[in-house]
């Protein structure tokens, strides 16, 4: 029965892809090779990244090329190891033809390569070399970790032809350097990134591929969007049925909505097992457990979801379920009610609007070109080429950061090498304070002065950083001359001054270095007649003879001649300025309060009248009491 039904479905098959072809627009995503040697082929090609291996997204590969005498396609294993005689990397090149791409480059790995580049046969634009379907004899894909890229036709000869010379003649070696750095976009701090994925869990390897990747690269992804680093978006692909075939039962298992979003069956077989739209419905539930989530403020929730889902609910043990789906759903807290809501109903003759938003966003648009193939990761707009494995995936995101703003997790010795460990990165460092300008970054180091505790250098980072501004002095100094003798501290540095170093009062050098002046040798200070000099440290001291004072500012002696009848004068004259004031002022208070004296009873007399003004006042009283009355 079900082979009867095979060309039917194959038919159908094809006539849903050549809908979705029609208006399919595939981007290769390309690397640059540099040919470094010979100099007289110096120059940058494009090279299409293969859909297989590891990328060196954000870094380079500098090797040798060798053109094997002998399997040049590559398909058969190699007899010996390749070794170059400089001890760089080996960059394979070979034919295109005979068997898969993979396999050409699983065999090259095997021996010793580096690398692979694969020459077209003809003359045509660029495509992307995919992986071949699971199938008996390829198992070896997932082991393949070294990158491959396709050239054309015409490059690939003229790097075949100096690699013969080279294996020939003992000609300069061909070398090149693979850069993947510009690969990746990184235009800011944040990565977007998307995987295109699929609910079924019976769909061979491949599914087998996505839920590895979901359970390898879940932590990395949770901590990346909840430091703010990340916003991941997943997505489905979806087909629909073609018009004519809507009420045929092979649309009526496979799809929804009328036959307006369909999945492939996960068995193949329309009478038994689970049906494609029952895949559909579970890939929109997801969609919605992500959209809830993110609404809550939880949007790494999605992730927890896909892996309890696999776990609890998977088509091998028949609990692929709407119940063990909401189940899940409400075990992590999500609200199941927004969910269904979200969802709307799949048996309705009418377009679902998350369905209908997966269909238009598979249309590629900018540099991304449309999503044809499951799974497929998308990273800052631009499809990623290689193993869909955590380690693999966790560099790329990493080349999507701008350089500088990268999270901790991407500077790990599992992901980069820290050039700043190697002789500072050739950048400027203080040995003193160990500051350094250093700063280590996914693709590689940047010397940039620094600032530090709130201090900024400026230079050109490589051989000069200077702090400037206020707080310089606390940070070493500023790197100016500075001592201390005893209870006595001198420095160049000032905090008035935001730049540069100068020696204080008192001592002579370039700022870095100061030395002690001797005033009294340079003639300086104290140069009167009658004057004594004598250095110190940073300053001096100048006394008169006999009994005269000097007046530093001035730089005089000046003579004391003050004598006791002087001294006596001179305090009788004060003693008088003190009495005078003493009586003065007793003076003043018995003035003041005699005045208030007066007017006090003044006051007084007009409210409380004495007893002597009691009887010529009692008529005016009598008088002003009937006025009061009337």
């Amino acid at each position: 029965m079900a082979a009867g039904r095979a060309p039917w479905l194959a038919a159908g098959l094809v006539a849903v892809l050549m809908v979705v072809a029609a208006r399919a627009r595939f981007v290769v995503e390309k690397s640059s090779v540099r040919v470094l040697a010979p100099e007289h082929i110096r120059g940058h090609h494009d090279a299409a990244i293969g859909n297989f291996g590891v990328p060196d997204y954000g870094g380079t590969l500098t090797g040798v090329v060798i053109y094997p005498d002998t399997k040049p396609t590559g398909c058969d294993d190699f007899d010996a190891k390749f070794k170059a005689k400089s001890r760089r990397p080996v960059i394979l090149l070979l034919d295109r033809g005979e068997c898969y791409f993979a396999l050409k480059a699983w065999n090259a790995q095997r021996a010793g390569a580096a690398a692979v580049l694969i020459a077209d046969s003809v003359d045509e634009q660029l495509l992307t070399m995919d992986s071949p379907e699971a199938s008996p004899g390829t198992e070896y894909i997932d082991k393949i970790n070294i990158p491959s890229a396709l050239v054309n036709r015409a490059f690939g000869e003229s790097l075949k032809k100096m690699a013969q010379k080279v294996a020939g003649a003992g000609s300069e070696e061909v070398v090149v350097k693979l850069d993947w750095r510009e690969s990746m976009p990184h235009p800011d701090e944040r990565v977007e990134y998307e995987l295109w994925t699929n609910s079924n869990d019976e769909c061979g390897a491949r599914c087998d591929e996505q839920m590895a990747f979901v359970r390898g690269f879940r932590g990395h992804a949770q901590l990346l969007e909840r430091a703010g680093y990340a916003r991941f978006t997943p997505h489905y692909i979806t087909w629909y049925c073609p018009e004519a075939f809507r009420a045929t039962q092979q649309c009526r298992s496979q799809c929804i909505n009328r036959g307006r979003y369909c999945a492939p069956d996960p068995e193949g077989d329309f009478g038994a097992g689970y049906e494609g739209k029952d895949v559909v419905v579970e890939n929109l539930r997801q969609l919605c457990v992500h959209r809830v989530a993110n609404e809550t403020g939880r949007p790494w929730a999605w992730w927890d979801y896909v892996m309890d889902y696999k776990i609890r609910c998977s088509m091998k043990e028949k609990k692929y379920t709407k119940t063990c789906a909401e189940d899940v759903v409400t075990a992590l807290g999500l609200d199941l009610k927004k969910v269904l809501e979200c969802m709307g109903d799949p048996e309705a003759d009418a377009d679902n609007a998350v369905l209908s938003k997966e269909q238009e966003d598979q249309i590629g648009s900018g540099s991304r070109g449309d999503v044809t193939i499951l799974p497929t990761l998308v990273i800052n707009n631009v499809q990623y080429r290689g193993k869909l494995e955590r380690t693999a995936v966790l560099k790329a995101v990493c080349a999507g950061f701008k350089e500088g703003t990268e999270p901790r997790v991407c500077l790990s010795h599992d992901i980069e090498t820290n050039e700043c460990l190697h002789r500072n990165g050739g950048c400027w460092r203080d040995e003193a304070t160990n500051v350094t300008a250093c700063q280590d970054t996914y693709r590689g180091r940047v010397c940039e002065c620094p600032v530090v505790n709130g201090v900024r250098y400026e230079g050109d980072g490589y051989t000069d950083c200077k702090a400037i501004g206020p707080g310089r002095c606390a940070l070493n100094n500023g790197g100016c001359w500075s001592a201390t003798r005893g209870h006595q501290t001198f420095s160049a540095c000032t905090e008035t001054a935001l730049t540069g170093c100068r020696c204080p009062p008192g001592f002579h050098g370039d700022g870095h270095k100061c030395e002690d002046l001797d005033e009294c040798r340079e003639k300086l200070a104290c140069t009167c007649p009658d004057c004594q000099c004598k250095n110190t440290w940073g300053n001096y001291e100048c006394k008169c003879k006999g009994n005269q004072l000097y007046i530093r500012g001035e730089d005089v002696c000046i003579a004391n001649s003050m004598s006791k009848l002087g001294w006596f004068i001179t305090i009788a004259a004060v003693a008088c300025v003190l009495g005078v004031g003493v009586a003065g002022y007793v003076f003043y208070k018995y003035r003041l309060r005699s005045y208030m004296d007066s007017e006090i009873m003044s006051i007084m007399s007009q409210y409380m009248p004495l007893d002597s003004q009691n009887n010529e006042n009692q008529p005016l009283r009598q008088h002003d009491s009937e006025a009061l009355r009337h």
